[in-house]
């Protein structure tokens, strides 16, 4: 059983908390927050240990789970990688890219194991649609939420598109060619709207729209391909599955058919509803965690591919950041 410990008990931190204690693989040991009064609320709520300092908290675990605000994401997941101790760390991994690159070599030089969260991975929409989804030439997503203040410490694209940026690379076989963005602050100083366009190498085109000011929450995705259009709700956690298959035979009278006029005969169209498995998305990414350092196995999203979702992420707001009147963050 790995002892783990939990820095930051906000909103997430407490989730991460209630899902700990129902996962056999760890041993809650506490928690630590700077913020005494939420801390001695959060100790007296689930009857865990209060830790004084991060440095105690860490010297007393084996895996370090940081569910801190981005800006000290470094310093948590440096003090504690440096002690030899697995960190598992909530998205965005670091909040610039130089961090990133350091928490990547520190991690290489202690030979200790980092998981980046990035929930959406563990989404049972999304796992029940990834075995259809094969070369996809065109993606659409939308991620819109109403507004929040947190989050807001950094743009829309760290907070709520780079889900849908992680999504998009862990399917896409292929370097970017090409990038283009748009988008406004309203509320906050950073971007709270923003449009990116992903163009890679093997033609394959992502359009990807966030915002955290909608009057609505909406999180979808759409992954266009050959003979097939998969719709995924992340939000619902529905999936809607169109295929397209050529005719054999005399065609069922009940089925949708076309013929596209390009001699080859009809097609028939199909729908798919694949089932979901109820999961607790969080619960299972720190269970995945734990069995990727009790096999000794590469976790399921690594430190590698949370700087990869940041690359991008931060090529998008350089985009933003040339295109004058919309973010002069």
């Amino acid at each position: 059983m790995l002892k783990i410990g939990v820095l930051g008990a906000g909103h997430l931190g407490q989730i991460h908390i209630k899902c700990l204690k129902q996962i056999e693989e760890y041993q809650l040991v506490g928690f630590f927050d700077p913020l005494l009064l939420n801390a001695l609320e959060t100790e007296k709520k689930y009857g865990i240990t209060r830790f004084d300092s991060i440095d105690e908290l860490i010297d007393s675990v084996d895996v370090v789970d940081v569910v801190t605000p981005t800006l000290s994401h470094f310093e948590c997941a440096e003090k504690s990688i440096k002690k030899s101790k697995h960190v598992f760390i909530e998205k965005p991994l670091t909040n610039t890219l130089d961090e990133a690159r350091k928490l990547i070599e520190l991690a290489q030089e202690a030979n200790v194991k980092v998981q980046v969260g990035h929930v959406e991975r563990f989404n049972p929409a999304f796992q029940a649609a990834r075995e259809s989804i094969s070369h996809p030439m065109f993606i659409e997503t939308h991620r819109l939420a109403q507004f929040n203040p947190r989050g807001t410490d950094v743009p829309v694209i760290l907070d709520l598109m780079i889900h849908d940026i992680d999504i998009v690379l862990s399917i896409v076989n292929s370097n970017i060619k090409n990038i283009s963005a748009s988008g406004v602050a309203v509320i906050s100083d950073t971007p709270d709207i923003a449009n990116a366009r992903i163009e890679f190498d093997n033609g394959c085109v992502a359009n990807l729209t966030a915002s955290r000011i909608s009057l609505k929450n909406m999180r979808k995705s759409r992954f266009s391909q050959r003979d097939a259009y998969i719709s995924v709700d992340f939000l619902d956690k529905e999936v809607e599955i169109v295929k397209i298959k050529n005719v054999v035979g005399d065609p069922d009278p009940l089925s949708i058919t076309v013929d596209p006029g390009n001699g080859k005969g009809l097609k028939e169209i199909y729908f798919e509803k694949p089932k979901i498995i109820p999961i607790n998305a969080i619960e299972e990414e720190l269970r995945s965690f734990a069995q990727s350092i009790q096999n000794d196995s590469i976790p399921a999203v690594t430190i590698n591919d949370g700087y990869n979702a940041m690359s991008v992420a931060h090529q998008i707001l350089d985009k933003l950041r040339l295109s004058p009147g919309l973010y002069q963050g």
